[in-house]
């Protein structure tokens, strides 16, 4: 048991210093060690680790005022590169990241909804091997694939418990797509993934409590505490979709009625309007609001009235500094984060907390998902290493 925390330890202190020259670099043994609390023996072993397998370089020294010269530490961006995976109902996006998070290449596919999760998982592995080589990249660097989808998901194990999207139930995605591929493979819910992302490089940069919503397919929510994703008991904090708030009201896909997502997501808004007249997709939904159809403008509204709601009680519940909204409804039509702001919370977000939180669009926007399913599985990478 003593050996086993040891190693632990080692692993977890490791993974400390990488992530601290990663989000803090140029940056000298001396400030990471006075950062995290380690001894200057311990940073300076787990520095001359990473650099001797070629991941950190060192940059010129540096005098700060008097004292001696300082090496400062910079990461080798394309040392390490990982693969980034994000599932939807009707598509799935794959792209390499660097470490940093940038994208090296990137690519769409077509998801048929009703193919069986070894059907998807075979399209995955063979779409990958597919943009490696069309980008002539360099196989032996890629540490890992992260996927990163809709549900809830035991991001430990890698198993999808269930997924209303997907349409998934107990698969044990990371385990048969390494089987596939021969890669490790890190699996977690998409918007924690696309909040890990916000966190190094979109709009949660030096957030200390960030809540990332998405309005898309589905309605959800992460939540960013110190840096740190919460996850709850099951990994499935943020699940604010499946909330009810109307127990006599519309079906969801989940089986219960009044879900908050039946009167957001596209899927429920494309099903109203086609009580009205033929709408294939929500572009033409919007097409229609622009033209001046009523239906179309009470529809539309009615989900901005909604989306107002759910900031509000998320806002009530978590108290954070920044609200950033996300998703392919904000994606296409980013207008609505600005009727929702100037429209709608004065009617609905609680007027002590208007002023107590950033409201912000995603910086990555259709990038997101993938860049942190990849770094996620770059942190598992060193984390065990």
């Amino acid at each position: 048991m003593k050996k086993h925390d040891q190693d632990f330890m080692k692993r977890q202190n490791r993974l400390t210093v990488f992530e601290m020259i990663k989000n803090h670099h140029p940056i000298s043994r001396a400030s990471i060690a006075k950062r995290t609390g380690m001894s200057p023996t311990t940073v300076s072993r787990i520095v001359g680790e990473l650099t001797e397998q070629g991941y950190l370089l060192n940059s010129e020294q540096v005098s700060a005022g008097l004292g001696r010269k300082s090496t400062l530490l910079g990461m080798v961006n394309a040392s390490v590169l990982a693969v980034g995976v994000e599932l939807d109902r009707t598509r799935m996006s794959i792209g390499v990241v660097d470490l940093q998070g940038n994208m090296v290449c990137s690519g769409k596919y077509p998801r048929v909804p009703e193919e069986s999760a070894e059907q998807t998982l075979m399209h995955i592995g063979a779409a990958m091997e597919e943009l490696v080589q069309q980008h002539t990249i360099d196989r032996t660097r890629i540490v890992g694939i992260g996927v990163g989808l809709p549900g809830i998901v035991d991001n430990e194990k890698g198993v999808v418990l269930f997924s209303v999207q997907l349409g998934w139930r107990n698969v044990a995605l990371a385990e048969q797509l390494k089987e596939l591929t021969g890669f490790e493979i890190a699996v977690d819910n998409e918007l924690k993934v696309k909040a890990l992302a916000e966190q190094l490089k979109g709009a949660a940069v030096g957030s200390s409590c960030t809540a990332l919503l998405g309005f898309g397919n589905g309605v959800g929510s992460a939540l960013i505490l110190d840096g740190e994703i919460y996850r709850g008991v099951m990994n499935s904090a943020g699940e604010i979709g499946h909330t009810t708030v109307d127990p006599n009201g519309t079906m969801c896909e989940c089986g219960k009625t009044g879900c908050l997502q039946t009167y957001i997501n596209i899927s429920s808004l494309l099903a109203e309007a086609n009580r009205i007249r033929p709408v294939g997709t929500i572009e033409e939904l919007f097409e229609a609001r622009q033209a001046g159809e009523r239906w179309a403008v009470q529809l539309i509204e009615r989900a901005l009235i909604y989306m107002a709601i759910t900031i509000n009680n998320v806002v009530c519940m978590y108290n954070p500094d920044s609200v950033i909204l996300s998703g392919e409804l904000i994606d296409k039509f980013p207008d609505i984060c600005d009727e929702v702001e100037q429209l709608y919370f004065s009617r609905f977000v609680w007027e002590p907390l208007r002023a107590s939180f950033a409201f912000r669009r995603s910086m990555l926007s259709e990038e997101g998902v993938m860049i942190g399913s990849g770094l996620l599985s770059q942190n598992r990478f060193f984390a065990l290493a």
